[in-house]
């Protein structure tokens, strides 16, 4: 047997130096300083150490830059400006790469051109600007190598020097290792600075398993004392680092890693036993060197360059015979060793016992000890927090085989921050229910935009988007001229990025700009320069007025044709000394905002101008309803290829009656991505990233072919793969924690097709959202043969037919609302639902858990799984009472959480939240006015995160933050009314909970749910507890009707409901009653006269009503009373209920 290995290659120049620790080359500058706006500085390293200086220069002003390696990371600062003539400027510090001091080597790379800076770490790039003025870097003197030296004191180091090996060292197209190896002159040596690498290898051993992994050593029996020093690193907070037996019985020292802590705990039986814990966040990635050592009465432990702690004995320890490192083997199990929490899973090298150091070598030839599931001579850590999967800013945390990501305060969820927990506009807001008010909308979803907090005003025709600016009041302009304008910029309360697609998706945006002009002309008389302008949201100057399309210099009064004077096309250019006007409406999408007005005619005698420019508003979501019918299997859409390489979310809403077809699906070399309707009742999410396909299925108990809107989601990350359909339970699949993770596509994207022209899709898809962007199925459709743009039928507009969350389900002649998630009943979910309460009275609905998700590859799991609300909760009713304090409804969890809303004392709205238990609750008190005077009062509460608004009537609407954004884990009930006590509620709370509420409730919405209504419809449920006497009532309503009825008014309404009690005659009313008499006779003659004229017309009459009859369908919510349905829609609240 023969081996034949054949090299080619370019030859290779290596000039190396090692630096021990105390030694640096200073590069010293032909002249006094050195400026350069360009700077490339390359070397290859490699080190053990975990911090050092490899490169550092800095200038008399204030110019510096820095190269060092910081716990394990490259960490490059920069600074251009001179520190005395900008002070406040802040310095630029790049971090790239990590577990750099693994002994291996590193490439890195700076070019730096002016204020663009490119740093290199192992062929990962960050691309940096600095800031300031300055382009330049002044450096003073020299550059150092290695270390930053004190001035005057050769080998004395202001911090931590380099530590290690490095190559090819270049700046500038200057070898700085070959001229310190030929002694030139502009190198001076700090130290002992040697030209071959030497540094000594550390041999690191790597425990595998989190259970069975154990390396077991011998002790000399003769020895009296025990020492062990070893260094670890891993990034699992929790794990058995070492066990040693003592000779006295039952007597051993346990260390653990505890949260991030080490514990050394001395146990003298099974029940007695002390401790020392020491260190803080241990579990960082990062080398740690701990030493125990046990002798005489004590036993210290010390970790790193801390001081030692020490536990004083009652006796004399002695160690045993051996002691484990890592893990208990499965045979010591019955004689007490068990893993309390975890074995160790990470590195340990550097293992010195009594003075001895222990060689892993012999370990592994089975010459010395005995071990398990270890990996010999290499250190398996890996940084899987670089890259960063932890979507918009994340906080990203690790254990040894996978990351998580901290998503709080981000406004986004999910396993990789990825969906954000905001709707995405002001129409969707209205589809859940919402009244108008302000929220916040993510117009870009999972997109890169942040949300932004804006004004729904949500009418019966229009939801108006109001997105407000700094200055809406009105400006009095005098004293300006072209040379000296007067100039106002306009900050809103969004960015203009985010401005941009909130008016890209709106159907039409518009702004007022109210102009008022005495003597200031907007355009020149003689050659129409313009004398004042606005700038759009580019930037661009515009010069049209109120109106009138771009590129035309005119105004409102010209394009009405009104115009004081019709030799001008502005009001303003007949240049009167009367006040005149040229207030008009910008429509022009595209340029909206407006970001800066100049005003320039201001200048002469007499002359000034008064302007306003109102916020933007915006209406419609043109991508809400935004469909295409698909109507021949053999056609379909295409689109650019699907950028999902890391992550993708995929939301869409179809309508079919064919049995299967084809939503999506992308082509790759072998990777794919595809989402069908493969069986009626079965959606299916398909893909494969290389490891293999991986299948979801939804599988429905009713046909989804059945001509009604359904909506689908899928979503793939790097940590996770689900799939909803409607409000069924959530389908999850992990990923494998190795393998591959890219998602790599290279064909065009189909919708409703594939690219071999089978499995098309028949039928209507609409709103079709991948990673926050809504793909123009309309305009695409009008171009393909077998796809007309829109979708036919009642419930496939944006019109709203159906209202308050109601549901639009189609019928052969028709249509009708399904209210079982609305608060309102009726025909079109219209009509308030309200409930009169006595003294004592409660409706309390206990919910189930959540639905478990079920995971793809097995019936068995666990609710643990499940998908949280995302820390939000939209909350609506009404109230009309006189009782103060009361409990008007709470909501607690299983965790001892709780919400709540009452009336204090004074009878103001109080809102609690308690999240965290071991902290104090949230209170916010929205109006200290008494809204316990028998009026009726609207409220609304939604909380997304850490935000929280309020709305109470129409006069009030806050914004608060609560101080953390959990969630409500694992509901267990929402009460109305009287609540008896409960554990870990404050006082005050409890206080209002026993004295309840009298009075009338009326359309109650918390989430999804409709507690009143479902306690009418669903009485007898198991679920649905009713203490005292509820009388259905209309408070609501009359209310509505007549605002001015009196205190008394009220409250009769509201407890009789629909009952009638005798009422005090008086003059008044038995005129009204003569009066109805006379009326009611002229009602009755009219009516015998026009039953002559219309007899003939009663057979055709019946027949209609018959066949009206025949396809008349109960309403579905008369259809649900027997069943109590009120789980959260997945969609809206994320997470289900059974109840």
């Amino acid at each position: 047997m023969g081996l034949r290995v054949e090299v080619y290659g370019c030859a290779y120049k290596s000039d190396v130096a090692d630096f021990n620790g105390r030694s640096s080359l200073l590069y010293r500058f032909n002249q006094k300083s050195t400026s350069t706006v360009k700077d490339v500085i390359s070397l290859r390293f490699k080190s053990q150490r975990a911090d050092g200086v490899l490169v550092h220069g800095e200038g008399q002003r204030g110019d510096y830059i820095t190269l060092e390696l910081h716990k394990g990371r490259l960490a490059l600062h920069i600074n251009l400006d001179d520190a005395k003539t900008h002070p406040s400027s802040v310095h630029v510090s790049v971090f790239l790469g990590s577990l750099l001091d693994d002994q291996h080597w590193h490439s890195v790379l700076i070019e730096r051109f002016n204020k663009q800076i490119n740093f290199t770490v192992d062929r990962l790039t960050k691309h940096v600007r600095t800031g300031g003025l300055d382009d330049s870097l002044e450096v003073d003197y020299e550059l150092s190598f290695g270390g930053i030296p004190l001035p005057g004191k050769p080998g004395t180091f202001l911090r931590k020097n380099f530590h290690g090996c490095m190559e090819n060292l270049y700046y500038n197209g200057v070898n700085i290792i070959d001229l310190a190896k030929r002694r030139k002159p502009q190198i001076y040596s700090v130290g002992n600075v040697t030209f071959t690498c030497s540094e000594p290898q550390l041999v690191s051993a790597t425990f595998l398993s989190s259970s069975s992994s154990f390396l077991s050593l011998p002790l000399d029996a003769a020895t009296e004392t025990l020492s062990v020093t070893f260094q670890f690193r891993t990034w699992n907070r929790e794990g058995m680092l070492l066990s040693a037996w003592l000779r006295r019985e039952s007597e051993r020292l346990l260390l653990l890693l505890v949260h991030g802590q080490l514990r050394l705990t001395h146990h003298r039986s099974a029940l007695q036993s002390s401790d020392i814990v020491i260190g803080q966040a241990l579990s960082d990635g990062q080398w740690h060197t701990v030493t125990i050592s046990v002798g005489g009465f004590q036993v210290s432990l010390s970790v790193d360059d801390k001081p030692p702690s020490t536990m004083k004995l009652k006796d004399i320890a002695q160690p045993g015979r051996s002691l484990l490192i890592g893990g208990c083997p499965s045979v010591l199990t019955n004689q007490g060793c068990r893993n309390p929490t975890l074995a160790y899973q990470g590195c340990i090298r550097s293992v010195i016992i009594n003075n001895q150091p222990i060689n892993f070598y012999l370990v592994q030839q089975g010459l010395l000890g005995n071990y398990s599931k270890i990996q010999f001579d290499i250190c398996g850590i890996r940084d899987r927090c670089l890259p960063n999967y932890c979507e918009h800013d994340g906080e990203c945390s690790q254990s040894w085989k996978t990351f998580f990501c901290d998503c709080s305060g981000t406004g986004y969820t999910g396993a990789t921050c990825h969906n954000s927990i905001f709707e995405p506009s002001c129409e969707a807001h209205r589809l859940t229910g919402s009244a108008s008010g302000f929220f916040s909308i993510d117009p870009d979803g999972s997109g890169p935009l942040k949300s932004t907090v804006v004004y729904c005003n949500i009418t019966d025709d229009k939801v108006w988007t109001v997105v407000n600016h700094n200055s809406t009041e009105m400006v009095r302009v005098q004293g300006s001229s072209l040379q000296k304008p007067h100039v106002m910029k306009f900050n809103y309360s969004a960015s203009l990025e985010q401005l941009r697609t909130l008016v890209g998706k709106s159907e039409q945006c518009q702004q007022e700009v109210v102009y008022l002009c005495r003597k200031s002309r907007l355009f020149n008389t003689w050659d129409g320069t313009p004398l004042s302008w606005w700038l759009d949201r580019a930037g661009e100057r515009r010069t049209y007025w109120g109106g009138f399309l771009p590129g035309v210099q005119q105004c409102a009064c010209s394009l009405d044709e009104n115009c004081i004077d019709m030799n001008h096309f502005c009001n303003c250019d007949a240049d009167r000394s009367s006040w005149e006007n040229d207030t008009g409406v910008l429509s022009y999408k595209e340029h909206l905002p407006v970001t800066e007005i100049l005003v320039g005619d201001t200048n002469r005698s007499g002359s000034e101008a008064v302007y306003r420019v109102g916020s933007l508003h915006c209406y419609g979501d043109r991508f809400l309803w935004n469909a295409a019918s698909f109507y021949q299997e053999s056609s379909y859409l295409h689109f650019s290829t699907l950028q999902a390489e890391l992550s993708v979310d995929i939301s869409l809403y179809f309508k079919t009656t064919a049995p299967s077809g084809v939503f999506l699906e992308n082509l790759g070399t072998k990777d794919f991505i595809r989402v069908e309707l493969s069986a009626p009742s079965v959606v299916t999410f398909t893909f494969d990233v290389g490891n293999g396909p991986v299948v979801l299925t939804v599988k429905s108990h009713v046909p989804l072919n059945d001509k009604q809107w359904h909506y689908v989601r899928a979503e793939r990350n790097v940590k996770e793969a689900s799939l909803q359909v409607d409000q069924l339970p959530l389908r999850f699949l992990e990923a494998p924690s190795e393998g591959h993770t890219h998602l790599q596509l290279n064909s065009q994207l189909f919708i409703g097709g594939t690219a071999s022209r089978q499995r098309g899709f028949l039928g209507c898809i609409r709103s079709l959202n991948i990673n926050g962007m809504t793909l123009d199925l309309e305009e695409r459709a009008k171009m393909t043969p077998g796809v007309s743009p829109g979708c036919p039928g009642h419930c496939s507009s944006q019109n709203s037919l159906c209202h308050n969350r109601g549901k639009c389900i189609e019928k052969s002649s028709g249509y009708v609302c399904d209210c079982t998630h609305s608060a309102y009943g009726g025909p079109n979910c219209k009509k308030e639902v309200s409930v009169s309460f006595e003294s004592g009275s409660s409706v309390t609905y206990t919910f189930q858990e959540p639905f478990s998700v079920m995971r793809n590859h097995s019936h068995q799991s666990s609710a643990i799984f499940a998908q949280s609300s995302n820390s939000r909760e939209s909350i609506t009713f009404s109230f009309l009472t006189t009782q103060m304090p009361a409990m008007l409804l709470t909501v607690n969890t299983y965790h001892q959480q709780y919400m709540a809303i009452i009336l204090a004392h004074n009878g103001s709205l109080q809102i609690w939240y308690r999240l965290n238990r071991d902290k104090g609750p949230d209170v916010f008190t929205p109006t200290s006015h008494n809204l316990a005077n028998g009026e009726l009062h609207r409220v609304q509460v939604h909380r997304e995160g850490r935000d929280m608004y309020v709305q109470i009537d129409k006069d009030t609407n806050l914004k608060y933050s609560l101080s953390t954004d959990k969630e409500l884990i694992t509901i267990r009930s929402l009460t109305l009314g009287k609540v008896t006590g409960r554990a870990g509620v404050d006082e005050e709370v409890l206080h209002a909970g026993s004295k309840g509420f009298i009075g009338c409730l009326s359309s109650v919405q918390f989430n999804h749910l409709a507690p009143l209504k479902a306690a009418i419809l669903n009485r007898g449920s198991s679920l649905v507890n009713v203490l005292g006497n509820l009388v259905e009532s209309n408070c609501g309503e009359l209310a509505d009707k007549s605002s001015s009825r009196s205190l008394s008014d009220h409250a009769d309404t509201g407890s009789r409901g629909k009952k009638l009690t005798n009422a005090t005659q008086s003059d008044s009313a038995v005129i009204g009653g003569l009066i109805a008499a006379v009326v009611l006779i002229t009602l009755c003659a009219v009516a015998v006269m026009t039953r002559f004229l219309y007899r003939h017309r009663h057979e055709r009459t019946r027949q209609m009503a018959s066949v009206k009859e025949k396809d008349h369908q109960p309403r579905p919510e008369l259809r649900y009373r027997a069943e109590l349905d009120l789980h959260s829609a997945m969609r809206d609240s994320r997470k289900e209920y059974f109840i």
